[in-house]
């Protein structure tokens, strides 16, 4: 059935008045028109109304008219029969909180109501979630009796909201700009253009995130200059910024804005925009840059890298690829920490799960540095720090796997030996050969020096390290079983150190079973205390846990969380572990198992091969089902290995 406009506006005036009994005599003035064609409008809207079984109109002679209906029915009917071009609920939040942020004027409930044809209710849900995404920013939503709803906190601190709108909402997984498409494509493309040309100029390549920002800040600043909204820098930044090179390629690039969309823009403007350019991360490596190779920047990176070479036995310090990619990000992140630009980190989740023993280290490097350079650095940033240590990871594996050490042992006397050898280096590259003896040598040499396993043409006995025996002239069968030997000596070391570890830190009297908490810091002060009783930590172990757990979540996904203190806090290795009565809420997670981690600063492999054995089980659901079914801590010991 087909309504006209004086129908809807009729439909959408009893919708917004949300169960008020109206006056026919007021409605019929309101809408222009009759009493008796009021009524006529009723009657067509109650057929309309009938496939709604919780909405109906109720008629009272003398009195006036009702509409009775359900909050979900509200919105359907208004989506439905009101609206000529809805809008998705992503596309209404981000207008909104777009709309309040720029607005110097209260926005009323009524005003959102009837611009998205969506009922108050919805519309003060919503805004309660916008308020509370706005505290990201020190910023507060202020809702002022009959005045309406405006948001309170500093030009900054508005833009960077502004800039960070498609954040609002975490269910925005399409990588989808919604800040772009409220400006039009003109203003987009020109500045857009503006900005390649500022690149291909200055010869500056900077990253696609980084082009998207800036564009973003672009426009923004563009519209808050028009609305006479500007930024305030203050003096001393001001005079600091005259030195930097990217204020003269600020100034080029204002000129082409002012020329196409003649706005003049304050000298706060180019400072702020400067500021942006900066902090603004870069594809190529400009370590030649003269504000790049500062010495605050190297040292912050020499300490970083230090710090977690010390306490991963990672050799940091020897990859000069690192240090390049460090430097240029490092410069990035403490600019944008400087001048209030956060980022959020879309792939925060998916690194602290893949990555949980590095993302730990890294965070409790950062620390470290915090207290040294007075440089907070948030964990959206860090876990970007986290992917340039586990690429250097990598490589520093890549290189030792490539010099895997072997002994050759041949009973046939030098000139086979050298054979076997020169065979080997030829097939195998990864493969350093340290030395060729005799059977009889073997136990000296060993008591002397380290190989990783041992090749020798005669069966060996009571020898501990890896062996495998083939034929000294290196035939296609043997090379077959000597890959087949490598392949599984490099699993079997891996797999088996893992086990070791968990098995080396867990004891019997640190699993608690059927534990019924209410929050994870209930978890861990029970854990920590149950370490500190036994001996294993200080008692500020405990605090430091609590810390940690409230500047990041250590939940890894799969029903687990891996709490843990600072290293210097513990006495002796060992991991505490619970087992929930109940899952709880641990950051976007849901955990069922805590395993609480103690581990010295001697200890880091045991550290690492233990959360790596956790980690493979997190990935395991039928392990995980598995840990959580044991009615007495010994069988939970025997499930555990």
């Amino acid at each position: 059935m087909n309504v006209n406009d004086r129908q809807k506006e009729l439909l959408r005036t009893l919708l917004v008045q949300n169960g008020q009994t109206l006056n026919i005599v007021d409605l019929s003035g309101q809408l222009r028109c009759s009493e008796k064609t009021v009524r006529n409008d009723l009657s067509i809207i109650e057929d309309l109304l009938a496939e709604y079984p919780n909405t109906y109109l109720k008629r009272q002679p003398g009195i006036g008219i009702t509409l009775k209906t359900q909050d979900h029915d509200m919105s359907e009917i208004f989506q439905k029969l009101l609206s000529t071009e809805p809008k998705t609920q992503e596309d209404r939040f981000i207008e909104m909180a777009y709309h309040l942020l720029v607005s110097n004027k209260a926005i009323t409930l009524q005003e959102l109501s009837k611009k998205y044809y969506v009922p108050k209710v919805t519309i003060k849900k919503e805004l309660d979630t916008i308020a509370d995404w706005l505290t990201n920013y020190q910023l507060e939503l202020i809702s002022k009796p009959r005045l309406g709803n405006i948001i309170q906190g500093s030009e900054l601190q508005k833009r960077s909201a502004l800039a960070h709108l498609s954040e609002l909402l975490s269910s925005l997984s399409d990588h989808k700009n919604y800040v772009l498409e409220l400006f039009l494509p003109y203003e987009i493309a020109t500045v857009k253009n503006a900005l390649n040309e500022l690149q291909h100029k200055y010869s500056i390549a900077f990253t696609d995130a980084a082009m998207e920002s800036l564009l973003v800040h672009a426009l923004i600043m563009m519209k808050r200059t028009r609305q006479k909204s500007p930024v305030t820098v203050p003096n001393n930044e001001k005079e600091a910024i005259y030195s930097y090179k990217e204020y003269k390629i600020a100034l080029s690039f204002f000129e082409q804005l002012e020329a196409v969309f003649r706005i003049k823009f304050p000298e706060d403007e180019r400072i702020y925009f400067t500021w942006h350019l900066i902090s603004g991360k870069r594809k190529n490596d400009i370590v030649e840059d003269p504000f790049i190779k500062n010495e605050l920047l190297l040292n912050i990176i020499s300490d970083l890298t230090t710090k977690l070479s010390s306490i991963t036995l990672f050799p940091f310090e020897k990859d000069e690829i690192l240090k390049s990619g460090l430097i240029v990000h490092v410069h990035s992140v403490i600019n944008r920490i400087k001048y209030g630009f956060p980022i959020t980190n879309p792939l925060l989740p998916n690194i602290k799960k893949m990555y949980p023993y590095l993302f730990n280290m890294v965070l409790l490097a950062l620390n470290e540095i915090k207290e040294t350079y007075e440089l907070e650095v948030p964990e959206d940033e860090a876990a970007y720090l986290v992917l340039h240590f586990q690429a250097s990871i990598e490589r520093l594996k890549e290189s030792r796997e490539k010099q895997r050490r072997t002994l050759i042992v041949c009973h046939m006397g030098v000139g086979m030996s050298h054979l076997l050898q020169a065979k080997i280096e030829q097939h195998y590259q990864d493969i350093q050969v340290s030395a060729c003896i005799g059977k009889a040598e073997l136990r000296d040499y060993l008591r002397n020096n380290e190989v990783d396993f041992i090749i020798s043409t005669v069966e060996l006995e009571k020898v501990n390290i890896p062996n495998i025996t083939i034929s000294p002239l290196l035939e296609a069968k043997d090379k077959e079983k000597l890959n087949q030997f490598l392949t599984e000596m490099e699993n079997n070391q891996h797999a088996g150190s893992k086990e070791k570890a968990l098995t080396q830190l867990v004891r019997g009297d640190l699993v608690l079973l059927h534990v019924d908490k209410e929050h994870p810091f209930q978890v861990i002060e029970m854990l920590g205390n149950v370490l500190y009783e036994k001996g294993f930590v200080h008692k500020e172990f405990i605090h430091s846990a609590l810390l940690r757990e409230r500047k990041s979540s250590t939940s890894i996904g799969g029903s687990i969380a891996i709490p843990h203190g600072h290293p210097t806090m513990v006495n002796r290795s060992a991991i505490a572990i619970a087992l929930l009565k109940e899952p709880l809420d641990w950051g976007n997670e849901q955990v069922s198992i805590v395993f609480m981690l103690a581990i010295t600063t001697e200890d880091p492999k045991l550290n690492r091969h233990a959360v790596g054995q956790i980690v493979d089980y997190s990935e395991t659901p039928s392990i995980i089902q598995s840990l959580k079914e044991p009615k007495n801590v010994k069988e939970f010991l025997e499930k555990l290995k």
